[in-house]
């Protein structure tokens, strides 16, 4: 569970009853443990470092600066919109509104006559933060890793993984560019060579 440090509000929780707690409760969210790889960027920076090393079984509460975790605010990222723009694409811009400006999401700071103060920097640019961590265990076989892997990195779950010989086998349709490139990850991180295969057709 993360939150502010200054004012002690939760933005993020893999808990489902703290997030009923604190009013960020989403249906579409699956809450429940996460398995992550460390030092592949599955989480801020600063979180990465300090749980390396963590053992299983305990809880941590972990301190992170805002040059730990999402970075100062970065003044060059604060720029005045035309507000015509939003009312183009039929937006009525209100300071607190999160927008889409070409692909980037951004918070609108202020409106003002013709123009509309939006700041770019991550939301919680800027400020400290705090997490509490329990570690459940330290994941060991290669394929529940694969899979945790692939998961959180394609965002694909239940991909089927049989291990033969210490070769991963894995049912997963993409390029045979993308294939060297992952596999060549999945050896770095869990020390086994992986084949892709296209899924079969189940016959009906």
């Amino acid at each position: 569970t993360g939150t502010l440090k200054d004012d002690n509000i939760v933005f993020d929780t893999t808990d489902a009853k703290v997030a009923e707690e604190n009013g960020i409760f989403d249906e579409k969210t699956a809450y429940g443990p996460v398995i992550v790889c460390i030092g592949e960027g599955q989480l801020i920076p600063g979180l990465d470092k300090k749980i390396e090393g963590k053992e299983a079984g305990k809880e941590y509460d972990i301190n992170l600066t805002a040059e730990e975790s999402f970075g100062k605010k970065d003044a060059k990222l604060i720029q005045l919109i035309p507000t015509s723009r939003f009312k183009k694409d039929k937006v009525q811009p209100m300071p607190g509104m999160q927008v889409n400006i070409d692909g980037i999401t951004a918070t609108i700071k202020s409106v003002s006559g013709g123009r509309t103060l939006v700041d770019f920097n991550h939301p919680l640019s800027g400020k400290d933060l705090a997490y509490k961590i329990n570690i459940k265990r330290i994941v060991e076989h290669p394929k529940e890793k694969i899979q945790a892997y692939l998961k959180l990195q394609i965002g694909l779950k239940d991909i089927k993984v049989e291990m033969k010989d210490n070769v991963a086998e894995i049912e997963l349709p993409i390029p045979k560019e993308a294939q060297e490139e992952l596999a060549k990850k999945l050896k770095e991180i869990t020390g086994v060579d992986a084949r892709f295969a296209t899924p079969k057709e189940e016959k009906k």
